[in-house]
C-alpha cells in the first residue's frame, strides 16, 4: 500500500506547522513532489550521503528531516561537489525530502519539549515566545435530533479543549426559525412555509489552526442543507509557542549532580560545563541545537542554567558574567531525540489513517564531533 506525499505533509505539519519556522528558515518539501506515492519513510536528523545511500538501498521513498538538505541559497549543482553528489544521488532514486526544522524546535511535543521532559521539567514554558494562537467561539445551531451527532464530530475533530480538558462546550435550546425557498431542498419543513423548530445552540472554542477541519467535520455531521454557524476571533488567547522551554526540577540540586542526570538523560558520556558545581539548580532552561543565543534570555527569565548544543567561549564568558551556568551537552545529542517522536507520531497517524505505509528510524546518522 501506499499513500501521496501530500497526506504525509499534512501530518507533519499538524505537528509542527510551517507557520512556526523562523524567517530565516526553509523547511518543508525541499526535494520531490506533493503527488508523489509513498510506501516507505525513513526519520531522521540529517540527510547526509550515508543516509541516503542507505535510505536508497531500503527503497525508502520519503526522507523526513529535521536539518535542511537545502539551506543556503546556490546557483549551480555540481555533481563533483559533495552537495550535488548528495541532491543527484537522491533525485535519482526518486526519493522525497521534507524538512521541519525551527517549527518542529517551538512546536508542541517538539525538540524542545522532548528536552523538558527528559530532564523531567515541571511547568515548562516556550523561553522565546513568537507566535500566541489565536483562539475563536465556534457557534452553531442544531435539531436538538441530531445535538450529539454534531457534538462529536466537532470534538472529535479537536473543539473544545482547554488546558488540560478536551470536549468543552455549552449547550441554550431555543427556536429556531425558517422558510425554505422554492429551490431549497429542506430536512425539515415544506417550501415557502415558515417553519418552528426546537433547536440547540451549541458553542465551543476553537484553535485557529484547527477551525478548518472543525468546521469541515461539523458541516458534514449536520443535517440542514444550510447551516447556520457563527466563528468568533476572541481576545483571550491560546497557547504561546517558541524556542526553547525553561521549568522547575522537581527536586533542585547542585549543578554536578544536575549534569549527570543530563549525561544519563540523553546517553552522552561528556559535555562542556561553565559554572560552578556547587551552584544549586532549581530553575532550567532547555534550546535543542545551537541556543547560546538564548543565554541572556534565560538568565532574564530565572534559569540557573541552561542546557544547549555549540556554545562557544566568549558566550560560555557572557552566561557567567548574567550569573547562568550553561551545560553544551552537544547539536546531536540535543536534537536526535525528537526522531523517534516524530517516528512514532506518524506511525500513530498511519495506523488511524489506514497508511499502510513502513515508517523507520534512521540509524546510521552519528554525532559528528566525538571526544578521544
Amino acid at each position: 500500500m501506499s499513500v501521496k506525499c501530500q497526506v504525509i505533509m499534512d501530518a507533519v505539519e499538524r505537528l509542527a506547522p510551517r507557520y512556526l519556522a523562523e524567517s530565516w528558515d526553509n523547511v518543508g518539501l525541499l526535494l520531490g513532489s506533493p503527488a508523489q506515492k509513498i510506501s516507505k519513510i525513513l526519520v531522521t536528523l540529517d540527510v547526509t550521503q550515508s543516509v541516503a545511500d542507505q535510505a536508497i538501498e531500503d527503497g525508502i521513498d520519503l526522507i523526513i528531516t529535521h536539518h535542511p538538505v537545502i539551506f543556503k541559497a546556490f546557483k549551480n549543482i555540481r555533481t563533483d561537489l559533495p552537495q550535488g553528489q548528495l541532491l543527484a544521488s537522491l533525485l535519482k532514486a526518486d526519493i522525497a525530502v521534507y524538512a521541519t526544522h525551527t517549527n518542529l524546535d517551538s512546536a508542541i511535543g517538539g525538540v524542545n519539549d522532548i528536552l523538558a521532559e527528559r530532564f523531567q521539567l515541571q511547568d515548562a514554558k516556550p523561553l522565546a515566545v513568537s507566535y500566541t494562537e489565536k483562539l475563536y467561539k465556534l457557534i452553531v445551531f442544531i435539531p436538538k435530533t441530531h445535538l450529539e451527532i454534531v457534538r462529536k464530530a466537532m470534538t472529535e475533530a479537536g473543539a473544545g479543549h482547554l488546558g488540560n480538558y478536551s470536549h468543552c462546550t455549552f449547550t441554550t435550546p431555543g427556536t429556531g426559525t425558517f422558510m425554505p425557498l422554492e429551490q431549497a431542498k429542506p430536512f425539515i419543513g415544506q417550501s415557502s412555509t415558515l417553519e418552528f423548530v426546537e433547536e440547540v445552540r451549541l458553542e465551543t472554542i476553537v484553535t485557529e489552526k484547527n477551525s478548518r477541519r472543525i468546521i469541515k467535520e461539523m458541516l458534514k455531521a449536520h443535517p440542514y442543507e444550510e447551516v447556520a454557524y457563527d466563528l468568533i476571533l476572541l481576545t483571550n488567547s491560546g497557547d504561546t509557542l517558541g524556542l526553547g522551554r525553561i521549568g522547575k526540577l522537581a527536586t533542585p540540586m547542585l549543578l554536578h549532580q544536575f549534569v549527570v542526570c543530563v549525561k544519563n538523560s540523553l546517553g552522552i558520556e561528556y559535555a562542556s560545563v561553565a559554572g560552578s558545581k556547587e551552584k544549586m539548580i532549581k530553575k532550567v532552561a532547555v534550546c535543542g541545537g545551537s541556543g547560546a543565543s538564548l543565554i541572556h534570555k534565560a538568565a532574564f527569565a530565572g534559569a540557573d542554567v541552561l542546557v544547549t548544543g555549540d556554545v562557544k567561549y566568549h558566550e560560555a564568558q557572557d552566561a557567567l558574567a548574567a550569573g547562568i551556568a550553561v551545560i553544551d551537552a552537544g547539536h546531536f545529542a540535543t536534537e536526535q531525540p525528537v526522531v523517534s517522536h516524530v517516528a512514532e507520531y506518524l506511525m500513530a497517524c498511519g495506523k488511524r489513517d489506514k497508511w499502510g505505509v513502513d515508517i523507520a528510524v534512521d540509524s546510521v546518522n552519528q554525532d559528528v564531533l566525538v571526544v578521544y
